[in-house]
C-alpha cells in the first residue's frame, strides 16, 4: 500500500500560501478585508447622511466627534481587557456591537427618520466597539507572525486590508450617488457580522496565558511604565496626536464639503479615497521587498506627504490631481505603517502588546474628537482654505520635531532569532519572535 507524503517522517507537508501565514494570520487578514470593504464606504456615507438630512458642516463634525470621543475614552480599558481576556472574544463582541449600531443607523437613514442626536448616539456606540477592538486586534496580529517574516507579514496584511479599502471607498461613493447613504451603512453592518463570524474561529491555544495580575488599574500602570520608558514610542504618538487630528478633520469634514461644492458630488471624493488605497497597496508591495535598516527614521520621513491632501483640498485641485495627491500620501503612509508595526513587534514584549497598543491608539486619537468638532467653526472663522492650509502645516511641524529624538534616528532593524522546529506549532499561528527592547495606532484599524 502506498503511503502519503504527509505520513513519511521527514517529508515536508505542503502548505497553501507562505510558511509564515498561519491559520490565525489568514483569518485576521480575511476578516480585515471584509470590514474594510464596508467601513471605508460607511465613513463617507455617514457624512452624506448628515448633509442629506439638512445638516451643516458643524453637524458633520459633531457626528464624527461622537464616533471618536468614546473611542478615545475607552481605549485604555480596552487594551487592559485584551491582555487579560482572550483577544478573539473581545474582537467578536466589538464586531457585534458595531454590526447592531450600523444596522440601526442604516434603518433610520433609509426610512428618513434619522435625527442628529440619533446619528451621534449610534456613531458613539460604533466608536465604543472600535475602542475595545483595536488593541485586541493589534495584539492578536502582532502575536500571529514570526519575527523573521514580520515585516513581510505586516506588509501583506496591510496590502490586503487597504486593497479592500480601495473597493470600499470607490464603491461606497458610487452607491451613495446612485442609491443614497443608507444602503452603504447597511452593507457595513453586514460586513461586521461576517467579520465577527470569521474572528470567532481564531485559535488562542498556542498563546501563553497571563499570570493573575493586580487588577485593571495595575495593568494600566504596567502598560504606562512600558510606554513612557521608550522615547521613540511616546514622541511619535505625540506627533500623531496632532497629525491624526488634522488629517481626520480634513478627510471626514472638509473632504466631503469640497467634493460637494467643487468636485461635483460624493463620487469623486470616493475615487480620491480609493486612490489613497491604491497608494497603500504600492507602499505595501514596496515594503515586502525593502527592509530599511533605520526603521523609524525612514518611516517618519514618510509622514511629511500626509500634508499633501489638505493642501490639495485647500486649492482645490481638480478631481484627477487630488487622486494623484492621495495616491502619493497613501504610498508614504504605508511605508511608515509597516515600519512602525515592525518596530513594535521587535521592541515590545508579547504579553504587553495590547496595553502598549492601547496607549498608542489613545495618544494618537486623543485630539481627533476636538479637531472634528472644531472643523466647522474653524471654517466659519477663518474660511475653508486657510483652515486646510493650517491642517497641512500641523502635519509638517510635529513631524520635523520628532526627527530631533535620538532613538527615532538610531533604532535599527535587528536580525530575528531563528525559529526551531521544536518551537513551531503543528497548526495555528506562527510562533512570535522573542521580544527585545508604532502603527496600526497612528495608521488605521486592523
Amino acid at each position: 500500500m502506498t503511503s502519503h507524503a504527509a505520513d513519511r517522517p521527514g517529508t515536508p507537508v505542503r502548505r497553501r500560501g507562505p510558511a509564515w501565514a498561519g491559520r490565525n494570520y489568514n483569518l485576521l487578514t480575511a476578516a480585515a478585508v471584509v470590514t474594510n470593504l464596508g467601513s471605508h464606504g460607511a465613513l463617507i456615507a455617514a457624512a452624506f447622511a448628515v448633509l442629506e438630512s439638512g445638516g451643516s458642516a458643524r453637524d458633520v463634525g459633531l457626528v464624527a466627534a461622537a464616533r471618536t470621543l468614546p473611542l478615545v475614552l475607552f481605549l485604555l480599558v480596552g487594551g487592559a481587557v485584551a491582555d487579560r481576556v482572550p483577544r478573539h472574544r473581545v474582537m467578536v463582541a466589538a464586531n457585534a456591537l458595531n454590526c447592531v449600531s450600523q444596522a440601526v443607523f442604516a434603518a433610520l437613514v433609509l426610512t428618513g427618520q434619522a435625527r442628529l442626536w440619533q446619528m451621534m448616539l449610534l456613531a458613539a456606540l460604533c466608536g465604543t466597539g472600535t475602542a475595545f477592538f483595536n488593541p485586541a486586534a493589534e495584539g492578536m496580529l502582532l502575536s500571529s507572525v514570526s519575527g523573521e517574516h514580520a515585516h513581510r507579514a505586516f506588509a501583506m496584511f496591510r496590502m490586503a486590508m487597504n486593497g479592500a479599502g480601495i473597493g470600499g471607498a470607490a464603491l461606497g461613493g458610487a452607491m451613495i450617488a446612485a442609491m443614497g447613504p443608507g444602503w452603504v451603512l447597511a452593507v457595513d453592518a453586514a460586513a461586521f457580522a461576517v467579520a465577527g463570524a470569521l474572528r470567532s474561529f481564531l485559535d488562542v491555544s498556542t498563546v501563553e496565558g497571563r499570570a493573575p495580575g493586580g487588577g485593571l488599574l495595575a495593568d494600566l500602570r504596567e502598560g504606562w511604565v512600558e510606554f513612557r520608558s521608550r522615547p521613540w514610542l511616546w514622541s511619535i504618538v505625540l506627533q500623531f496626536s496632532v497629525v491624526v487630528a488634522v488629517v481626520g478633520a480634513a478627510e471626514s469634514v472638509y473632504g466631503p464639503l469640497v467634493a460637494r461644492d467643487s468636485l461635483g458630488g460624493p463620487a469623486p471624493w470616493g475615487y480620491a479615497m480609493g486612490a489613497f488605497g491604491v497608494g497603500t497597496i504600492v507602499g505595501a508591495l514596496l515594503m515586502m521587498r525593502w527592509k530599511p535598516r533605520r526603521l523609524l527614521l525612514v518611516g517618519t520621513l514618510c509622514v511629511f506627504p500626509l500634508a499633501l491632501p489638505s493642501a490639495g483640498l485647500a486649492v482645490p485641485l481638480p478631481a484627477w490631481a487630488l487622486c494623484v495627491v492621495m495616491f502619493v500620501s497613501g504610498t508614504a503612509v504605508e511605508v511608515f505603517g509597516v515600519s512602525w508595526m515592525t518596530t513594535m513587534h521587535q521592541e515590545i514584549p508579547e504579553d504587553k502588546f495590547s496595553r502598549v497598543s492601547a496607549y498608542d491608539w489613545f495618544g494618537s486619537l486623543s485630539m481627533l474628537p476636538l479637531a472634528t468638532a472644531l472643523a466647522g467653526p474653524a471654517e466659519n472663522a477663518f474660511g475653508r482654505a486657510p483652515a486646510l492650509w493650517g491642517c497641512a502645516a500641523l502635519v509638517i511641524v510635529p513631524t520635523a520635531l520628532v526627527l530631533l529624538v535620538p532613538d527615532v534616528r538610531r533604532i535599527t532593524r535587528r536580525p530575528a532569532k531563528p525559529v526551531t522546529a521544536a518551537a513551531a506549532p503543528a497548526a495555528g499561528p506562527a510562533v512570535q519572535a522573542a521580544p527585545a527592547s508604532a502603527p496600526t495606532g497612528p495608521t488605521g484599524s486592523a
